[in-house]
């Protein structure tokens, strides 16, 4: 199931009650963060947190600033981001914001950002091209494995008794380590090793905000409880470990990361809601993630991987942690790869766009899970399940829609074996067709006494779950096949066929149902998402305290799991950016993104356009500049750089500074101006626009690139020069790049037509996507 963010407002009477000696119980209590910019080196740690306090000790009225440290003061910022958590009242908030040094104060909203929740790299070497299929092993080599890399992960922690995170014949930590392994319930240091170098946990924003962590149900360490933390650092760095596989066997091989001696740095962020199951997702409360942030840039992380995220809103660049954190990140060099997020195929819910972060799409891979049923007829139906199944006798077949309990269902959910609908009398013994594919459908099928339940699916490509009894997912089509079957034979009768894994099924990738979509509602001049990567049933590390469902009724333990989300394709991304990182030092994050942008494919491996969930041919706003190609990223040619400044000019065009030593010009840039591998102009006024780009040379020396381009239906794209000359490397060159809208084109408002241009030199194709909308 997904876990992406759901916004709550949540009301605190525990805070209230617990601060009543400083506000009136009638006053609204609640964490917010202020937000002072970056230190500038001057003040010992003490001194800073002083300086915070005195914030406090003026809006509270209290005799001294030691007052506010234990009960209102949450977080002191101290390392790189310069800034605190307090918890504060309404017009304390007000009162701070008017202070002389503060950029800007916001709510820590602990429910805000929460988890976007083998194989995968033998796929993506297919996309790499028939002359590249030994292309991922000879990067590995190239990249010594990642080895003098560090990757922070920012999640639910870790299980560190994984194979995946063993340190056999690794070489000692790198020296520009700083960071600490902190101990905690059953975590103490000699749970770090030489693959996993540190680990932090992060609880005071979530604990003012939410209370006492419930110690049943998560442990006060960096150890992992819920299973998405180790599956997504386990995809990012995990050792090689052979005859892995999920409960019943499928998806057995050899699991690694995508840098298999990357260093591991994990930043426990994440908490169980009160009340609600791990299935439901996890809370990550804003000021826990902003203290993980500066914490991990003064540890000497290189790259950060977060498979967190929210729907953005308009105050996105001033009051998301993820936002801040990693502008700070990046002016440091450090890469940070995010997740899209999970609220797909809606338009416009794509999350974490700060052009300053590469945001990655999900799509799945060329394996699949097949399951069959047989029909009492001798007809087979295609059907996909990871849920062990023996192979039972035929049995009788009833739909769902016809053995429900009256009253209990409307004309919209009737056949979808929702909770508590299902007759026992008329259920019992048989096989039931559902509607929806969804686990509760499956123990409902179960608790009315049912051997087995099939499952429909709207989508194209199936997300597994591993069920806990026999149950079977089939596509749309199936669904009416059997449905007539249903209704067309007189005993109707089926069995369900146990699974196996199959590789090389046709056509992939394929987007994701769920993988959220462009356009950027906070600013869509810039193209979001970035790229995308495997994100659809994959296999890495699991927490053994979680189940597989990580539901209650769940009691099995795994040490691999099953797991699906943009959460799962970003350690992907990540593991590359490691290794590019290894084999570039030099290159600065906006090179590294450049890199994996222009040198991606919009095409599946039978060389055909990428199709998305329901069958049509995938856009940008769904995959960026396409699937990443990891070994071409190597040696991309040309790239579109970027420098911290360039960032700060590109929020001067949103009326934004977060910098107090940096001066917007009298005229701000177009946001579409910021050298970004990727080209978008929303709303465009009159018949004409031109941009600037500017391409440095990192190829090889005199090299000459030609122009190619592919206009948006209903414009023309017009480049200045229509080529490049670079006589070594480093060189840089300008470009213009002119978007004529077409007289004889009728536009709807904010639709948007999408093209391209790529400039070659007849080894790289240097590709960036155009998507142009008119007002």
């Amino acid at each position: 199931m997904k876990n992406h963010p759901i916004i709550v407002f949540f009301y605190s009477l525990f805070l209230i009650m617990r601060l009543g000696s400083f506000v009136s119980c009638t006053e609204e209590t609640k964490v917010y963060i202020v937000y002072l910019g970056e230190h500038n080196g001057d003040k010992t740690l003490k001194e800073i947190e002083d300086h915070h306090c005195s914030f406090l000790h003026s809006v509270k009225g209290t005799t001294s600033k030691e007052d506010v440290r234990p009960s209102v003061l949450v977080h002191s910022y101290k390392n790189v981001i310069n800034g605190f958590s307090a918890v504060l009242t309404p017009q304390e908030v007000d009162m701070i914001s008017g202070m002389e040094g503060v950029v800007s104060v916001f709510h820590s909203d602990p429910y805000e950002i929460r988890p976007h929740t083998t194989r995968s790299w033998d796929f993506v070497s297919l996309l790499e091209g028939t002359s590249l299929l030994n292309s991922r092993e000879e990067l590995l080599q190239n990249a010594s494995y990642g080895k003098d890399i560090i990757v922070g992960v920012m999640d639910s922690g870790v299980w560190p008794e994984s194979l995946s995170f063993n340190d056999e014949g690794m070489e000692p930590v790198p020296k520009s380590w700083k960071g600490i392994c902190q101990e905690g319930v059953a975590f103490n240091a000699s749970h770090c090793n030489r693959k996993l170098i540190g680990a932090r946990y992060y609880l005071k924003g979530y604990e003012a905000a939410a209370g006492p962590l419930n110690e049943t149900r998560d442990f006060r360490s960096p150890r992992d409880v819920d299973g998405h933390g180790t599956h997504t650092a386990g995809t990012v760095g995990g050792r090689r470990v052979a005859n892995a596989s999920a409960i019943g066997g499928f998806a057995k091989g050899i699991a690694t990361g995508g840098a298999p001696n990357v260093r591991l740095a994990i930043y426990k962020v994440c908490w169980p809601v009160p009340d609600q199951s791990l299935a439901e997702g996890n809370a990550c409360a804003t000021d826990d993630i902003l203290a993980a942030f500066d914490d991990a840039i003064a540890d000497g992380v290189h790259v950060l991987s977060i498979s967190l995220g929210s729907l953005p809103q308009s105050t996105y660049y001033t009051e998301n942690a993820i936002a801040i954190g990693s502008l700070h990140a990046v002016k440091k060099n450090i890469v940070v790869a995010c997740s899209a997020g999970n609220d797909g195929p809606t338009p416009s819910t794509v999350g974490n766009v700060a052009p300053w972060v590469i945001t990655v799409g999900a799509s799945s891979m060329d394996r699949v899970f097949s399951s069959p049923i047989m029909l009492g007829n001798g007809m087979i139906v295609e059907g996909q399940t990871v849920t062990p199944i023996r192979r039972r006798r035929l049995h009788p077949l009833v739909y769902a829609g016809d053995v429900e309990i009256r009253g209990t269902t409307a004309s919209n959910t009737s056949g979808t074996c929702l909770p508590g609908t299902l007759s026992r009398h008329l259920v019992r013994g048989k096989v039931v067709l559902c509607l929806n594919n969804v686990r509760e459908a499956s123990m409902e099928v179960k608790r009315a006494g049912g051997v087995a339940a099939i499952l429909g699916n709207p989508f194209n490509e199936i997300q597994v779950t591993p069920f806990l009894d026999p149950t079977t997912v089939v596509f749309s089509y199936s669904l009416a096949t059997i449905l007539t079957y249903i209704r067309t034979e007189k005993n109707p009768m089926a069995t369900l066929v146990p699974g196996n894994t199959l590789i090389g099924t046709k056509p992939a990738p394929v987007m994701a149902s769920f993988t959220s979509k462009g356009p950027n509602v906070v600013d869509p001049n810039i193209l979001k998402p970035d790229i995308t990567a495997p994100g659809f049933n994959i296999l890495a590390a699991w927490s053994e305290a979680s189940s597989p469902l990580k539901m209650p009724e769940d009691r099995r333990v795994v040490k691999y799991n099953m797991q699906s989300g943009t959460s799962m394709s970003c350690p992907h991304v990540s593991a590359v950016i490691a290794l590019l990182k290894s084999i570039h030092p030099d290159w600065s994050s906006a090179a590294v993104r450049s890199a994996l942008m222009t040198t991606s494919t919009i095409n599946n491996v039978v060389g055909r356009p990428i199709k998305n969930a329901t069958g049509d041919d995938a856009n940008p706003f769904e995959y960026g500049s396409g699937h990443f190609r990891p070994s071409r990223a190597v040696d991309p040619g040309l790239i579109y750089d970027a420098t911290y400044t360039d960032y700060l000019l590109y929020l001067c065009s949103q009326n934004i500074s977060l910098d107090s030593s940096f001066s917007c010009p009298e005229k701000a840039p177009m946001a579409s101006n910021l050298n970004y591998p990727s080209l978008a102009i929303a709303n465009m006024r009159g018949s004409i626009r031109t941009v600037t780009r500017v391409v440095t040379n990192v190829g090889k020396d005199n090299s000459t690139y030609v122009l190619g381009v592919r206009s948006p239906p209903g414009y023309a794209v017009d480049i200045v020069p229509k080529s490049l000359h670079f006589s070594k490397l480093g060189e840089k060159h300008s470009f213009n790049i002119t978007i004529i809208r077409a007289q004889s084109s009728v536009e709807r408002r904010n639709e948007f037509s999408f093209g391209w241009y790529t400039w070659s030199d007849g080894v790289h194709v240097v590709r960036s996507p155009i998507a142009v909308s008119s007002a």
